[in-house]
């Protein structure tokens, strides 16, 4: 790859990309004002403009080496999926021309049968559609021009995670302009909330990677003693970035950059081998779809310098786990952050009433956000002193949470750094941009002007936490947008709705340790849910609440929550049982036999010794204790054998995630527990794979 120099940076950003800049240059001025209009404001296409457009991005395209174009869309599978077809369309003489058309650009024909629907399809049931959103742009990747598009089935229902996130996205704008309303503000056309997800992961040699059958299955370590450093001395964290890592990060924003992707931080994380990727933030959807392209660059790029991207939550047992932070804020199309406190009282007021639909909506629906973040894998992740508990909380900060204590009490509000000020939200002075430090204990930490959600796993798609998010706030904004529309005193009653939703649901409000043992406690006494598992959190998915919620802003129908519930609910049991399945394949082909040869070797040790009259000897001993651990490692292994066989009996979803967890991971746990340990005391050539000291310093 050639090296980029300053000035090429901005010649390369967005060069993949058929964005506005390409669109000015291609599209008859007509066209293109039709089109805007189509994404500015959500309507359809016409066919004629559409064909316009079709061909003008096949032929930028083909200019940019592309042959095949594809709906590129996002099943609930949580990764991508494309189906390509060539622009080659037959002419006489046995010739072919490039074609494209508005028809095959708007909608798309993908087989839906075999993509995970929650019972909302039968396998029979093949047909499912694809169809174009216009308000993300196309790209081309791999010679192929890919088309951002929704995927529903033949019926209707959703299969994908872009349209109830648009849908969502529709839902907050529409009851965040009723609000701006009442503040007086009528120019601003459009509220979208943004998004800057923080990507977590780790680098592995790929030589060790193929030497372990977990890390191909599983994208996690099942196996593996801890080796004697880790990441204990803090060195790691914001440290020298390794030649071959930093060769990898280059190429890696080069290829992002041509995505325009704005891919801007790049660093060292707190566990050795793990890394981090934030990028400036962008419209959810957009930065959604971005997200998921970064996620498979990532791992394509690591393949060009020899490594593997691992994106699993928590690869290696006794160092961090990965996670993605999801930065959410609300914005105008006139560029105004509602969650920037403003300069004057009738701008803080406003700032304020966003804000308490913020912490209203995390309160109701802790249940929702929990969820949003639920897997097999975070599971590892969660409460471990690495990442937040999985108790949902907010912080604000003392600044702002001193703000809040005086809107509650009615009291006068004093800022030490400057003077003292008058209470009530309505009169409320100039509050400090930077109005908290950060709490990275906090699942949910407003940070100056954004709310920095710390809950989600590496893999996970940023979709459904935004989903939830947003559906849930654009609910509290109409109830509250209901209440002061009927208003006779609109500053009063804004006063009063502040005062007493900030006083009912201030028990979410947490600014301390969230590691601490006694906010577990604290918790409780508050009322706060605390959903350890996956299995004790997706149950609710579908609570009477839940359910009118997204019913209610259209976001889901009923069938369409149940079916979600079922695939993750499934997702999580079949995970667990892939994984013990591995284990046993791993177990009773490596670990074991490597044990046995080490045993005869100290046997045959022994027994020399012996012979020549030494009774006493460190081999003996050793060979007891491998011996003894090998008892338990063969009695582990049946006991997982016959835990992983007792969930044939089962058939619901629910029973099954249940059973996966309280019965089938524990024995993974023992099994691991044993093997471990052997690890620890057999000779390093004789076990079977790599090691962590090979894994996480062998880059």
């Amino acid at each position: 790859m050639s090296e980029l120099t300053h000035g090429s940076i901005p010649e390369i950003f967005g060069s993949m990309v058929f964005n506005e800049n390409v669109m000015k240059e291609r599209l008859p001025k007509d066209v293109y004002k039709a089109l805007k209009k189509t994404i500015m404001e959500s309507k359809a296409l016409d066919p004629a403009v559409a064909n316009i457009v079709a061909n003008a991005m096949k032929d930028w395209a083909v200019s940019k080496g592309a042959t095949h174009y594809t709906h590129w869309f996002q099943p609930m599978t949580g990764i991508t999926a494309e189906k390509h077809d060539s622009f080659i369309s037959p002419t006489e003489g046995g010739n072919v021309i490039m074609e494209f058309s508005g028809k095959e650009l708007i909608k798309g024909e993908p087989d839906a049968s075999s993509f995970p629907s929650g019972g909302l399809r039968a396998t029979f049931e093949a047909r499912g559609y694809t169809a174009w959103d216009p308000t993300s742009y196309a790209f081309i990747k791999d010679g192929t021009l890919c088309i951002p598009t929704a995927f529903l089935s033949y019926s209707g229902e959703v299969l994908d995670k872009k349209t109830p996130l648009l849908r969502s996205m529709d839902a907050i704008n529409d009851q965040a302009l009723r609000i701006l309303k009442l503040f007086g503000n009528t120019e601003a056309k459009r509220v979208n909330t943004t998004v800057g997800p923080e990507q977590e992961y780790f680098l592995v040699d790929k030589k060790y990677y193929d030497e372990r059958k977990d890390l191909q299955y599983t994208g996690r370590t099942l196996f593996g003693a801890m080796c004697p450093k880790g990441q204990e001395m803090d060195d790691h964290y914001f440290g020298t970035i390794k030649s071959r890592v930093s060769a990898y990060m280059k190429e890696l924003d080069e290829e992002l950059w041509k995505l325009g992707i704005l891919a801007k931080t790049k660093h060292n994380e707190v566990a050795p081998a793990q890394h981090e990727l934030a990028p400036i933030f962008t419209t959810t959807n957009i930065a959604t779809d971005h997200n998921q392209l970064t996620m498979e660059m990532m791992k394509k790029v690591a393949g060009r310098h020899g490594l593997v991207c691992l994106l699993h939550e928590k690869p290696f047992d006794g160092v961090n786990g990965s996670g993605k932070h999801n930065n959410w804020s609300m914005s105008t199309d006139l560029g105004e952050n509602l969650l920037e406190p403003g300069t004057s009282p009738r701008e803080n007021a406003q700032f304020l009433l966003f804000l308490t639909a913020v912490v209203k909506a995390v309160d109701e629906y802790q249940d929702l956000l929990r969820i949003s973040v639920a897997s097999a894998g975070n599971d590892h992740r969660l409460g471990a002193n690495e990442a937040p508990p999985a108790i949902v909380s907010m912080y604000v900060g003392d600044e702002l949470g001193a703000v809040i204590d005086s809107i509650e009490n009615g009291t006068s509000y004093i800022d030490v750094k400057r003077e003292k000020m008058g209470g009530g939200a309505a009169v409320l002075p100039p509050i400090p941009k930077d109005t908290s430090d950060r709490n990275r204990t906090s699942p949910f930490a407003f940070t100056g002007n954004k709310f920095e959600f710390r809950m989600l796993g590496s893999t996970f798609s940023i979709a459904c936490t935004n989903i939830m998010l947003n559906t849930a706030v654009a609910e509290e904004l109409r109830v509250f947008a209901d209440e002061l529309e009927d208003a006779t005193d609109f500053n009063d009653a804004l006063s009063a709705l502040i005062k007493r939703e900030i006083t009912a649901h201030k028990r979410i409000i947490f600014n301390g340790n969230g590691y601490d043992d006694a906010w577990v406690a604290e918790a409780e006494k508050r009322g706060l849910l605390n959903l350890k598992s996956t299995p004790d959190a997706l149950p609710h998915y579908t609570d009477e609440k839940n359910l009118k919620l997204f019913q209610r802003h259209g976001v889901y129908t009923e069938c369409e929550m149940h079916s979600r519930e079922e695939i993750l609910l499934e997702e999580y049991y079949k995970t667990l049982n892939i994984e013990a399945l591995t284990m046993l394949d791993m177990n009773r082909k490596q670990i074991f036999p490597a044990v046995v040869s080490y045993s005869k070797e100290l046997a045959e040790v022994t027994l020399g010794k012996k012979s020549l009259g030494i009774a006493d000897c460190a081999e003996a001993e050793l060979l007891s204790k491998i011996s003894a651990l090998a008892v338990e490692l063969h009695a582990a292994d049946g006991a997982l054998e016959a835990a992983s066989a007792g969930a044939a009996k089962l058939s619901d979803a629910t029973e099954l995630a249940r059973y996966y967890h309280d019965t089938v991971l524990p024995a993974m746990n023992e099994l691991r527990r044993v093997a471990d340990a052997l690890e620890v005391l057999t000779a390093e050539k004789y076990w079977p794979f790599p090691t962590y000291g090979k894994l996480l310093f062998g880059v």
